[in-house]
């Protein structure tokens, strides 16, 4: 048994967030059954030992590059790990790990990624319901006033560690704006709150004056809160160790990719079904 460390790729949709909860399926319970199916796990082992994972995602929350670091015999290839996995949860990578390695701990840098449905004014379909649109100057504008090192007590629901030097970065892609927010560490529902904030600026709901309020020390008062953005569009892009060299599994890596090229077409069939039912209903 040595330390080593996983890239686990997964749709959140279908949990109740990364980590482990009774009686609700969430991703960390996912992967303690598989090694528990491979006898790395003891039945009555609450974790494996060297145990720790980069980050706890949300219910709904997907990820690319989370990462878990075990003590782990040489023969748990990701390719053997995904063998008792379910399918929209994939090992696809693997570093040999230093002793004393801790997944949470020594990542230098995460970064996120989300999908904002942003489309602009003129390129809404006939039937869709009205909605403010974005500006894209004045939501990267917004971006830019948010990145640095701030105390964001009024963008999550803890009460300590709540000074975080994020960076926001916005790119268009078609009826999307694609959200990179990066740093060392991130308080809970943080990322979400600065997308909900970035976004009621650029639709002129909040001012810049509302922004640079949320970031002073007093709290805000409960009508004016900033509401956490829905958690299906956010993915844990990627997490930094840069003492870690991955070896990416090719045959694992292969078997995520056409498990999330299916779940891509589904949701594309899907779209167009309650496409019919709206346009229907007239």
């Amino acid at each position: 048994m040595e330390l080593r460390a996983f890239r686990i790729a997964y749709d959140g949709s279908d949990y109740y967030g990364f980590q482990r909860q009774p009686d609700v399926p969430t991703v960390e319970g996912a992967l303690f059954d598989a090694l528990r199916a491979h006898g790395v796990l003891e039945s009555d082992a609450r974790k494996p030992a060297g145990y720790a994972a980069a980050g706890r995602t949300d219910a709904g929350v997907s990820a690319l590059a989370q990462t878990i670091a075990l003590e782990a015999p040489d023969w748990l290839t990701p390719r053997a790990f995904n063998g008792e996995l379910p399918a929209d949860v994939r090992a696809w990578a693997a570093a040999a790990a230093p002793k004393g390695f801790h997944a949470t701990h020594h990542a230098t840098r995460r970064e996120y990624t989300y999908h904002l449905y942003a489309p602009p004014a003129n390129r809404r379909e006939e039937n869709e319901p009205a909605r403010a649109a974005v500006d894209d100057d004045r939501f990267r504008a917004a971006c830019d006033a948010l990145s640095g090192t701030h105390d964001f007590h009024n963008l999550t629901p803890d009460d300590r560690n709540t000074e975080r030097a994020p960076t926001l970065e916005a790119t268009r892609d078609g009826d999307y704006l694609v959200v990179t927010v990066s740093a060392g560490g991130f308080a809970r529902e943080l990322v979400r709150r600065l997308v909900s904030l970035a976004e009621s600026v650029g639709t002129g709901e909040r001012s810049f004056d509302d922004l640079e309020r949320a970031l002073e020390p007093e709290s805000l008062p409960g009508h004016e809160g900033i509401a956490p953005a829905p958690p299906e569009p956010l993915v844990l892009a990627g997490v930094d160790y840069p003492d870690l060299g991955f070896d990416v599994d090719e045959d694992a890596a292969a078997s995520a990719r056409a498990v999330f090229d299916a779940h891509r077409v589904e949701r594309r069939t899907g779209s167009r079904v309650a496409g019919q039912l709206r346009d229907g209903l007239r």
